[in-house]
């Protein structure tokens, strides 16, 4: 496996040199571009868009054909795990997923088990190799999964949560119960990166959507611990490459030392904090991603300039171990010019700052 032809988000994820700071974006094949909308329209749904590798790889391919992006991701949902843990994944219009039988009955809990990535989501594994082929070797090609904790988060609540009190219930009255949710889904994790890491993507990255609501205890107890965990069950290295790893927990900021000491390559940072203050706290231990606040794409093209400068300047100078991204996923509203602004100001003030 040769590196790609634009392997500048690979190198910066290993703090080797680059020409100008690389970029993607959290969610960067979504409903904010018109052509994934008419895609989406033709799978009918959601969940078909993602089983069908054939759109899976037309949805991620194009970001790619409108914008100068340095890496694509793999499109997909985190919560392709638990539905192959037969919790019954559906999305209700206008109310996001939702499962069946969510977890809650201790025979339930005892009986879950990690699916066999190849045989339970195949469809994931087809949709990465399609991607790759397409890709041609342009640009690397990101796999991702959610973290046990975020997974569980859904798992148990069976639906988006405001208060999680149902996993939180559990994790403060039943530890045990959750501990064994999150050991089997750690497990689940790391095959399923595993799998994605087998069939083509050359970086891998954990979403811990929801490990920022928990106290800072209950944070390295319930999800730190279990990230380190699949971080350690990763494979490293396919066909003589490194495979870099990103960790992200939205709202993470108070744990960013913790974080980068799991054995991750790069940590994701939300808009929270000041990427220079993430610098100088991490040192040299690990690249950083991020931070710009997705809503900043709603103002005119000049601002959105203007604010990209703003994060690359805090970074500071020097040439390695920055990849630019949002500090979560790009909003559906967000104007597609926005996008534009955005990538031409991050690869040339980045290259400036080179100077």
């Amino acid at each position: 496996m040769s590196r790609p032809k634009n392997d500048t988000f690979l190198r910066a994820l290993l703090k080797e040199p680059t020409d100008y700071t690389p970029l993607w974006l959290m969610r960067q094949a979504g409903r904010y571009l018109p052509e994934y909308c008419e895609t989406r329209k033709r799978a009918g749904n959601f969940l078909n868009l993602c089983k069908s590798p054939t759109m899976a790889c037309e949805v991620t391919l194009q970001p790619l054909a409108r914008y100068d992006l340095d890496a694509a991701i793999l499109f997909s949902d985190i919560l392709t795990v638990p539905d192959a843990m037969g919790l019954g994944l559906y999305f209700a219009e206008g109310e996001g997923p939702r499962f069946e039988r969510p977890l809650r009955e201790e025979w339930a809990i005892n009986n879950l088990t990690a699916p066999d990535p190849h045989e339970h989501l195949g469809y994931v594994m087809d949709a990465v190799s399609e991607i790759r082929r397409a890709l041609d070797n342009s640009v690397p090609l990101i796999g991702f999964s959610g973290s046990p904790y975020t997974l569980a988060c859904y798992m148990v609540e069976g639906q988006g949560s405001s208060d999680f009190r149902h996993i939180k219930g559990m994790m403060y009255g039943r530890p045990d119960l959750l501990h064994k949710i999150l050991s089997v889904t750690a497990d689940a994790v790391t095959a399923y990166l595993n799998a994605q890491i087998d069939s083509g993507a050359q970086a891998v990255m954990i979403f811990d959507t929801w490990g920022g609501s928990l106290s800072n205890a209950a944070y390295q107890e319930f999800s730190l611990a279990y990230m380190q965990r699949i971080v350690a069950g990763l494979k490293r290295e396919k066909d003589g490459q490194r495979i870099p790893s990103i960790v992200f927990t939205k709202n993470g900021g108070l744990w960013l030392e913790k974080i980068a000491a799991i054995g991750c390559d790069a940590v994701g940072l939300d808009w929270t904090i000041d990427i220079g203050e993430a610098r100088r706290r991490v040192g040299d231990k690990v690249a950083l991603q991020g931070n710009l606040d997705p809503n900043v794409l709603f103002a005119p093209p000049e601002v959105v300039a203007a604010e990209a400068k703003k994060v690359l300047d805090s970074f500071g100078r020097g040439n390695t171990g920055h990849v630019f991204n949002l500090g979560h996923g790009i909003s559906q509203f967000t104007p597609p010019d926005s996008v534009t602004a955005l990538v031409e100001a991050v690869h040339g003030h980045s290259r400036m700052l080179r100077t």
